[in-house]
């Protein structure tokens, strides 16, 4: 019988130690240990499985063909594009997202665009009757769909195994199933760790593709995240803004596939509808000709995606000004708001300044530091980016504007929503310069007035501060 010891291992980074402690040695991080078993193999010496094992005979990598390999599509090209072209045989795949993000409803619209295809939906949370009221209210028949509530692991993998003609597993949530032989309640540690070592088992000897639904702690990552990333094959977050219709798939890990494939949906009663062109979507409420309000192209993964930067500066009421940000990082505000006072000579020590990445989507890349700038400098002005403008770039500490990646995919996304106007590091050397093609022609940053042109009968053009 093997020897099973008691050890206190790590949430966050996987570090095991022999008692509990406050703080990880490893990570740093405080209260992450979790008491955990493991089971002491005989690794060496007779009776182990070392000693008992044949000679294994390598294989030459070029003789392995992938012809064979046939992936199930979802039916749905911003899923399939996430996973890199669809399901592969026997792949084990983990949703995680927040409560109430959609992540049952985008698993029930994939059981029904896979059509007659047969899907194992494995209850663990919610009662047959709740997976019913969901299916009718998406307009979904649910002939194909086959519900298990069960949350023993053993009992699942059984039904697995003898249903016929699977195309899909879906297990929801990970959480909640767990296995007699594990030690610990379900939901703990080894029984998450333990069971989905046993589900991945499954589903390679049976070559059906799983997918788990899995919960996120406080700080918005799977539980367990070290732990699990080892043993699934791909791990898939949903987020957005509860109180905004967009949600936005991203992988983490994908041994089948990129991992910097983004997939944008919209959360509809019937269900989730993918967005093809979010691009444009996320522009159609945009008014131009408005202050303190500019086009920004970010990178989501290889994927361009034009959002709209909203700033609003007003005279503070108080003696400590704010600085609020939704969809920003604050801290960065803060940084930008230092270049724009020391560089451009514009004064915020009196203003309030209040940020917003309209659509309730976050922005993470540098290269939305200009747009940032430009619309706070817009605002305090009281002055309209020039229309058709589309901005980009990192800002550094001097005011410069510092190059970014993947520049031609982004001025090709720019141009084909018919921006003309692409204030980029190839345009602009420098914030001030920046500002003054934005803004107006001959704008004087300092004085902040216009410089209006006007034209004499010769043609030419003389220039008369306003």
């Amino acid at each position: 019988m093997p020897k099973i010891r008691t050890v206190y291992t790590c949430q966050n980074c996987n570090y095991q130690s022999s008692h509990w402690v406050g703080q990880c040695p490893q990570c740093n991080e405080w209260n992450t240990f979790i008491e955990d078993v493991v089971v002491a193999n005989r690794t060496s010496g007779p009776g182990s499985r070392a000693g008992k094992s044949g000679s294994v005979i390598p294989v030459q990598l070029s003789k392995i063909s992938t012809k064979n390999i046939k992936r199930l599509s979802s039916n749905i090209s911003e899923f399939d594009r996430v996973l890199g072209g669809g399901f592969v045989p026997g792949q084990v795949v983990l949703l995680a997202g927040e409560p109430g993000i959609g992540k049952s409803t985008i698993l029930t619209d994939i059981a029904k665009s896979l059509g007659a295809q047969k899907i194992l939906y494995v209850a663990g949370e919610e009662s047959p009757d709740q997976i019913k009221i969901r299916a009718e209210r998406m307009g979904y028949p649910a002939e194909n769909l086959f519900i298990l509530q069960e949350s023993g692991v053993e009992q699942i993998i059984s039904a697995v195994e003898t249903t016929k003609d699977l195309a899909l597993v879906i297990v929801d949530s990970v959480q909640t199933i767990y296995s007699e032989e594990i030690a610990g309640i379900s939901g703990s540690l080894p029984q998450v760790r333990g069971c989905t070592q046993l589900i991945t088992m499954a589903a390679k000897r049976t070559g059906i593709p799983v997918v788990l639904v899995g919960h996120v702690n406080k700080e918005g990552v799977v539980a367990g995240p070290k732990v699990l990333e080892h043993i699934v094959d791909t791990i898939l977050y949903l987020e957005g803004d509860p109180q905004h219709m967009f949600r936005m798939l991203r992988t983490t890990k994908n041994r089948f596939g990129p991992v910097s494939e983004v997939g944008i949906f919209e959360m509809q009663e019937k269900g989730m509808k993918e967005v093809k062109n979010p691009s444009e979507l996320f522009l159609e409420e945009h008014v131009a000709g408005t202050s303190g309000s500019c086009v920004v192209v970010v990178m989501e993964g290889y994927r361009p995606l034009l959002f709209e930067v909203q700033a609003l500066t007003v005279r503070t009421s108080f003696g400590y000004p704010r600085r609020t940000a939704s969809g920003f990082n604050a801290n960065r505000l803060q940084v930008l708001v230092a270049t724009i006072e020391k560089r451009t000579g514009i004064d915020l020590s009196g203003h309030d300044i209040y940020l917003n990445v309209a659509g309730g989507f976050k922005i993470s890349e540098y290269a939305a530091d200009l747009a940032v700038c430009l619309a706070v400098i817009s605002s305090v002005r009281d002055l309209p980016i020039k229309e058709k403008s589309v901005v980009y770039g990192e800002v550094g500490l001097n005011g410069e504007i510092r190059r970014v990646s993947h520049t031609e995919k982004r001025s090709k996304e720019a141009k084909k929503l018919g921006f003309e106007i692409i204030i980029s590091p190839e345009t602009a050397k420098s914030l001030s310069e920046a500002v003054s093609k934005a803004l107006s022609k001959g704008y004087n940053l300092n004085s902040g007035k216009y410089i209006k042109q006007t034209t004499e009968k010769k043609g030419n053009s003389s220039a008369k501060a306003v």
